[in-house]
């Protein structure tokens, strides 16, 4: 089985001492060393160049450089150590130890008078090149995470975890608000300063929650650009934790959601006109009902009247001239009265008019009974004193009314039931209305996704007063309508 091989440059200028290391490389079974050998430091930093060795093993004390003029040297260029360097030391301080690793050698280790470190020497070496490819590892892992974070269009952020939340990382999509990530990342309270001032409350309480329990964030926000545009983002974040469960830090991610901010907006303003245009149209069609009711009262009514009065008047005389009635004239009597009864129902159905006389309460009663009349549902209705005191204006009324009767008709088309209760109460600034019945309960798919359109329009009329309409149901139990309209003169959104 062929040995895997290593590559050392020995820079040591005793020559007695490399030929130890030579032997020692030599006598071990496990690698194939391949030894370079340097006397100084200079011609040392030739070899390094000329044959690329995989570490180097330093001799602290050289002719002409020591082991920190040799690391200085070696890092000259790029400012970064690339060959792992272990470096031999004598008698020298802990200090100079320490001073070593801190410029870059990844190991030391120290020579003894007896030469026991030779026997240490190659697994040392091994232990140490281990290191350096997790370290490389590590890095080609960090430089293909780079470069995939700097391609995706959104600004992604490393920081701390704990209360501080101290920023580590931040790409360099952070140029959408005008800045570099150094710019970023020197000013600790930047971040904060660029949040829209009516979103700073909400943000840092936000930020101060979620760090403080390493909890998931979703927040969504206004940032202020260097040129001071207003921008959206969604700001998301998620704590990476190590095999223990325990967090190591938090990584997140800046989405720019400007456009889809204007885009709803848009589309609020569209739905707010759509829905004040439905609401007048409704203002129109309530208009031309009760035009056409009142119409209808005066003039069909009238002339009904009047034929009914001239088929009575002639229906006396025949009676009081000792002669029989005309059959005709008789039954031109009841068909008088039936037409009479009809206009009044399609008056009513119009729009009746105790709900300009008498309010929507007493509108609400005189339906109910109106609906136990002409149907076998028994309707109980029951308007507590607390709705009976708050004032309403006309267009709520007429909303609110227009709500139950759709809910009533839908109860006695669609819902099998033999009784229907409608309560009503004033709380905390607004009316509460409950219809609820005991048939079949409505079907599942119509709640709350695919509604009707009779439910629809419940549903917008209640909102454009700032109303909320919610239908349940249950099969066997029944369905339930519950109308919440606040008295506070304000539209739905």
């Amino acid at each position: 089985m062929t040995k895997p091989q290593i590559r050392i440059l020995l820079v040591e200028d005793d020559m007695v001492e490399r030929m130890a290391c030579r032997r020692a490389f030599a006598r071990d079974p496990t690698c194939d060393f391949v030894l370079f050998e340097a006397e100084t430091g200079r011609e040392g930093l030739q070899l390094v160049d000329a044959q690329r060795p995989d570490c180097i093993l330093l001799d602290y004390h050289l002719p002409d450089l020591n082991g920190l003029e040799f690391l200085a040297a070696l890092a000259h260029d790029t400012g970064e150590i690339a060959v792992p360097v272990m470096v031999l030391t004598g008698g020298d301080s802990a200090a100079v130890a320490a001073e070593l690793m801190r410029r870059g050698a990844r190991d030391y280790l120290g020579k003894d008078s007896e030469h026991q470190y030779l026997k240490l020497l190659p697994g040392v070496i091994q232990r140490m090149l281990r290191a350096q490819q997790m370290l490389e590892a590590k890095r080609q892992a960090e430089a293909k995470f780079r470069t995939l974070v700097e391609q995706i269009q959104a600004i992604t952020y490393i920081s701390s975890c704990g209360e501080s939340g101290s920023l580590q990382y931040i790409s360099p999509q952070i140029a959408i608000l005008g800045f570099s990530p150094q710019e970023w990342l020197a000013d600790s309270g930047l971040h904060a300063r660029q949040v829209h001032p009516d979103d700073r409350a909400h943000v840092r309480e936000a930020m101060t929650n979620s760090l403080a329990v390493n909890a998931p964030r979703r927040i969504e926000y206004r940032l202020l650009a260097k040129d001071g545009q207003i921008l959206w983002f969604r700001d998301e974040t998620q704590a990476v934790l190590d095999d223990s469960g325990r967090p190591l830090f938090i990584q997140g991610i800046l989405v720019d959601i400007t456009q889809n901010k204007l885009t709803e907006d848009v589309l609020r303003q569209k739905r707010e006109a759509l829905r004040s245009l439905a609401a007048h149209q409704e203002t129109i069609k309530e208009n031309e009902r009760k035009r056409i009711a009142q119409e209808i009262h005066d003039e069909l009514g009238s002339l009904l009247t009047g034929i009914k009065a001239y088929v009575s008047v002639s229906l006396e005389r025949s009676v009081q001239a000792g002669s029989s009635p005309d059959p005709l004239l008789i039954d031109a009597a009841r068909l008088a009265d039936d037409a009479m009864a009809a206009v009044r129902r399609v008056i009513t159905d119009l729009r009746p008019s105790i709900l300009d006389q008498l309010g929507v309460w007493e509108a609400l009663h005189w339906y109910a009974n109106q609906i136990e009349t002409r149907s076998d549902l028994v309707c109980e209705c029951a308007i507590d004193e607390s709705a009976v005191s708050t004032q309403i204006d006309s267009e709520r009324s007429t909303m609110l009314f227009r709500i139950v009767q759709e809910t009533l008709t839908n109860v006695q088309r669609h819902a099998e039931a033999s009784r229907v209760s409608i309560r009503a109460a004033a709380a905390e600034g607004e009316i509460i209305v409950e219809i609820h019945d005991d048939g079949k309960g409505i079907e599942a798919e119509h709640v709350p996704n695919h509604p009707s359109w009779g439910i629809l329009g419940m549903h917008e009329r209640a909102r454009h007063f700032g109303g909320n309409l919610v239908v349940t149901g249950r099969p066997g139990v029944g369905t339930t309508v519950l109308l919440r309209l606040p008295m506070e003169s304000t539209s739905g959104s």
